[in-house]
C-alpha cells in the first residue's frame, strides 16, 4: 500500500490531538498580567509564574474545539470568503488575466524586473501591514502567472507570500511585531531602526534572487515568449484600478484607522461586486460567480479554522505559559553569546503552539527583556530574536493558517512546499542570527 503524505486537514487535526494529550503530561500553570496602557495588551508580569489547578482537555474538548475554533476565526474566514469571492469575480471579468498578460509582454526580455517588483511590492506590505490572508484569494492569480512565465508555482508564491512573511521579520515598522516588542520593551523606536533596515533589505534581495534564479521550471516550452501586445479595454482598465485601488484603500484603513478583518471584507465585497457590474457579468452572473468563489476558498477557511483549534485547545488547557516558562529557565546561565543563540532557538519553537507575531511579542518579551538586563546587554537583542524567529516560523509551521490557506489556495501540498522552500528558509534563519550576534556589539 503507497503511503502519501497527510493532507492538511489531517495534519491540523494532528495538532489538535497532540495539544491536548499534551495537557495530560503539562501541569497548568499561568503568569500574572497588567494592562499596559501604551499597547492596549495584556502583559506579562516577569517572575510571577505559578502553578494553578490543573486542567486536562477531554476528547470532548477537543472535538469541541473545532467548531470554536471556527468561531474564534470567523472574522478571518469572513474575510477569506469575501476577497476570495470578489478576486475570483473580478477573475471572472478577464481583467486579471489581460492585465498579467500585459505585464509579460512589457517584460518579456526582462522577466526576472517583474519578478523582483513582485517580491519587493509584497515585501513592503508585510513591512508595514503584516499581509498575509489577503493574499489568500490571490492565489489564483499566483498560479496563472506562473504557468504564463513557466516558473514553479512554489516560486511565485514564495515571491509574494514569502516576500511578505520576510518582510514582516525584518521589518523596522511592523506594528504587529518589532514595533509592539519595542514598545513592550520600553525602547526608543528610532534606536534601532537603520539597523533593522539593513537587514531587511539585504534579507529581501537574498530571498527574492534565491526564487527568481531556482524557481524557473527545467523542462520548458518557447510558449511564454510569444504573446503579442495586448491593448487592456477601457472596462478591463478601470476594474484593474478598482481592484488596486482597494488594495490601496485596505493599506490606508489599516494604517491610519485600525481597520480590522471586518472592515476589509466589506471593502472587497463592494469592490467585488462593482468590478462583476462593470465587467458586463450582469447582477445575477456577479452573484453566481461570487458563489463559485466562496466554493474555490472555502477550503483555505477551514485550514485558518482548525489552525486556531489548535491554540484553543492550549489555552483552555492553560500549558502555554508553562511550556514558555520552561523554555526561558534554562538561558538565565548561559554565556551572553550563547543565551542569545538560545533564545533565538527558543522563540522559533515557541511559535509553533503561539502562532500569532503580535500574540507571541506579548508573551515573550516581558520575560526576555528582564533576561537580557540580567546578562547585561542591550534589550534590542530581545526583540530582534523575537521577531526574526517569529516572523520567519510563519512560512513553515502548520499552524500558522494563514500560510497553510494560501498554499492550499494555490493546490500546493504541505510536504512539497517544506521540500522547495527549506534552503532559503534556512538561510535567512542565518542571517537573523548573524544580525543578533553582530547586534550584542552594535547596541552595547
Amino acid at each position: 500500500m503507497k503511503v502519501s503524505f497527510p493532507h492538511p486537514i489531517i495534519i491540523l487535526l494532528g495538532f489538535i490531538i497532540l495539544a491536548g494529550a499534551s495537557s495530560h503530561f503539562i501541569q497548568s500553570g499561568s503568569y500574572e498580567r497588567f494592562l499596559d496602557s501604551e499597547t492596549g495588551r495584556e502583559v506579562i508580569i516577569p517572575g510571577s509564574f505559578h502553578e494553578i489547578e490543573d486542567t486536562d482537555a477531554s476528547l470532548y474538548d477537543i472535538a469541541l474545539s473545532i467548531p470554536e475554533g471556527f468561531i474564534l476565526g470567523a472574522d478571518i474566514v469572513a474575510l477569506i470568503l469575501l476577497i476570495g469571492g470578489a478576486f475570483y469575480v473580478i477573475g471572472q471579468t478577464g481583467a486579471l488575466q489581460e492585465g498579467i498578460e500585459a505585464l509579460i509582454y512589457r517584460f518579456r526580455n526582462k522577466q526576472y524586473l517583474l519578478l523582483y517588483f513582485i517580491g519587493f511590492v509584497f515585501a513592503f506590505c508585510g513591512a508595514t501591514i503584516a499581509m498575509q490572508e489577503e493574499l489568500i484569494a490571490m492565489a489564483p492569480v499566483f498560479a496563472l502567472l506562473a504557468k504564463k512565465i513557466e516558473y514553479d508555482i512554489r516560486a511565485v508564491i514564495a515571491l509574494a507570500l514569502g516576500s511578505a512573511l520576510v518582510g514582516a521579520s525584518f521589518s523596522p515598522v511592523n506594528p504587529f511585531g518589532s514595533l509592539l516588542s519595542q514598545t513592550i520593551a520600553q525602547l526608543d523606536f528610532e534606536e534601532g531602526f537603520a539597523y533593522r533596515l539593513i537587514f531587511l533589505i539585504a534579507a529581501v534581495l537574498i530571498w527574492c534572487a534565491y526564487h527568481i534564479k531556482f524557481g524557473k521550471l527545467k523542462n520548458t516550452t518557447s510558449e511564454a515568449y510569444q504573446f503579442k501586445s495586448v491593448q487592456i479595454s477601457i472596462r478591463h482598465i478601470i476594474i484593474l484600478i478598482l481592484t488596486f485601488g482597494g488594495i490601496g484603500v485596505m493599506a490606508w484603513g489599516i494604517i491610519y484607522k485600525d481597520w480590522g478583518y471586518n472592515e476589509m471584507s466589506a471593502l472587497f465585497f463592494v469592490v467585488g461586486v462593482s468590478c462583476g457590474i462593470i465587467g458586463e457579468l450582469g447582477i445575477n452572473g456577479t452573484a453566481r460567480a461570487y458563489t463559485e468563489g466562496f466554493s474555490e476558498m472555502i477550503f483555505a477557511g477551514i485550514i485558518v479554522g482548525l489552525a486556531r483549534s489548535v491554540y484553543l485547545v492550549l489555552q483552555n488547557t492553560a500549558i502555554i505559559d508553562p511550556i514558555i516558562h520552561a523554555m526561558f529557565i534554562p538561558l538565565e546561565s548561559l554565556p551572553v553569546q550563547f543565551a542569545a543563540v538560545g533564545l533565538y532557538i527558543t522563540q522559533t519553537l515557541i511559535h509553533i503552539p503561539v502562532p500569532s507575531t503580535s500574540g507571541q511579542a506579548v508573551l515573550t518579551t516581558p520575560l526576555a527583556v528582564p533576561l537580557m538586563d540580567l546578562l547585561g546587554v542591550s534589550r534590542q537583542i530581545a526583540v530582534l530574536t523575537y521577531q526574526y524567529a517569529a516572523g520567519l516560523m510563519d512560512l513553515i509551521t502548520p499552524t500558522n493558517g494563514g500560510m497553510m490557506a494560501v498554499i492550499a489556495a494555490a493546490g500546493i501540498k504541505f510536504n512539497n512546499w517544506i521540500s522547495y522552500l527549506w534552503k532559503s528558509w534556512l538561510l535567512l534563519l542565518g542571517l537573523g542570527l548573524i544580525s543578533v550576534l553582530i547586534a550584542l556589539f552594535w547596541f552595547s
